[in-house]
């Protein structure tokens, strides 16, 4: 696997977890609560603040933003690389 495959793969997984993160925040700290019990006794009996909810919805969205704007830059060197290439072979 190429380097720019697993750098779009690491982007968009990102991406999908900001989106999870923003949209549903709860189901998120849920998640995060499930996988704390592995580990500790007693997590089925944590329950999240408000601001906690709202601080992993604002993570979520700042995790949506740069992974956009990654993809986004991504997309314009693939562009630019092509066009050179093109320019070098006439």
């Amino acid at each position: 696997m190429n380097k720019q495959k697993c750098n779009t793969a690491g982007t968009v997984f990102v991406l999908v977890q900001g989106l999870v993160a923003a949209l549903f925040p709860r189901s998120s700290s849920r998640f995060v609560k499930k996988m704390i019990g592995m580990n500790f006794e007693n997590a089925a009996e944590l329950k999240p603040k408000p601001a906690y909810v709202r601080q992993l919805r604002a993570i979520g969205v700042g995790m949506v933003a740069a992974a956009g704007t990654d993809l986004l830059l991504q997309s314009v060197e693939n562009t630019d690389d092509e066009s050179q290439t093109d320019e070098d072979t006439e």
